[in-house]
């Protein structure tokens, strides 16, 4: 192509130009808004670290959960932060645990929402990881049972979708059978696929009360550094039964976001997690930068890179944003 016959500026002189070519959209169906619930009632406490986040009880999730619906966003995900902890995370198969309830509440109120459920053991141990510790480890096989058994009790409480976020290996098998057994054949996996052991997670820790006691997750959270191996665990976990596959963090992972999408061609959703959330959020604070401008190109960037879902922070805000146009 010569210039002058070819001016690619000519599509970009007005934003109606601009969008009618846009290759590229940002849709609400396309986000699902992270959610932390936890006892009591009438609770609704800001997480420090993550300004217009909160941790509220089952009854202010409905409220929350009515503006979400209204906005258009298709889904939450729920986290719950349980009265008691013990080295198992017994707490978490419980009836009327926390996340259980919240569950209920939201199907009592009729919303029109698809309601993911997180399935993981950190925030109910009292040592803060993802499974049974014994010898300083987490102890795989015997943390499959616990799994499936807390993946049961959401979906005996009304959970659409089940979401395993723990990196044991074979988890996924082991939550499908155990649904398939109970009669929940029904019932769509989105597993957490290739979940990187990352410093971007530090203020969800303060949001779920999930900071390990010992040690850290990288003896069961994949390396940063491995996107090769990114793809072998995404390959697992469909043959096991994963109907969505996620890749956390999102932003500095883009490149998996891409390679997973073209290598499997499955539904692909990515978690924008609390550290990125934080960083625009403390420097948009400061004035450093226009945060709808920066969520914005950020959230694009995700979906051009191949992510179908978003699961982020910022929904309710680009969903209103979206709403304005």
């Amino acid at each position: 192509m010569s210039f002058p016959v070819h001016r690619p500026r000519r599509l970009r002189k007005t934003e109606l130009l601009r969008g009618l070519v846009r290759e590229t959209r940002l849709t609400v169906a396309n986000f699902v808004y992270p959610m932390f619930v936890c006892p009591g009632s009438n609770v609704r406490q800001e997480v420090s670290s993550m300004p217009g986040v909160f941790q509220q009880s089952a009854d202010k999730i409905v409220e929350d959960c009515r503006e979400v619906e209204s906005l258009g966003i298709a889904g939450v995900i729920l986290f719950g932060l349980p009265e008691t902890k013990d080295p198992s995370g017994a707490s978490s198969l419980q009836k009327d645990g926390v996340v259980q309830r919240a569950i209920e509440a939201i199907r009592k109120a009729k919303l029109n929402l698809i309601v993911i459920t997180d399935v993981c053991l950190c925030e109910y141990t009292d040592h803060g990881h993802c499974g049974v510790v014994r010898d300083g480890d987490v102890d795989n096989d015997p943390t499959l049972e616990l799994l499936a058994a807390e993946a049961l009790a959401h979906a005996r409480a009304g959970a659409d979708l089940i979401a395993p976020s723990d990196m044991m290996d074979g988890r996924v098998g082991a939550i499908r059978r155990t649904l398939d057994g109970a009669g929940f054949d029904h019932l769509p996996i989105m597993s957490y696929a290739a979940k990187f052991a990352s410093a971007f997670y530090g203020p969800f820790r303060d949001a779920a009360d999930s900071v390990p006691q010992f040690g850290d997750r990288r003896s069961y959270q994949m390396d940063p550094a491995n996107a090769e191996e990114a793809l072998r665990e995404v390959a697992l976990d469909i043959e096991e039964g994963a109907d969505i596959v996620m890749v956390k963090p999102a932003l500095p992972y883009l490149d998996v976001v891409r390679r997973v999408k073209e290598r499997f061609g499955y539904p692909v959703a990515a978690y924008q997690v609390s550290g990125e959330y934080a960083m625009v959020k403390a420097a948009a604070a400061r004035g450093w930068l226009d945060e709808a401008r920066v969520v914005e190109e950020s959230l694009t960037a995700i979906r051009r890179a191949g992510a179908d879902i978003i699961i982020t922070y910022f929904a309710k805000d680009v969903a209103r944003g979206l709403g304005a146009r």
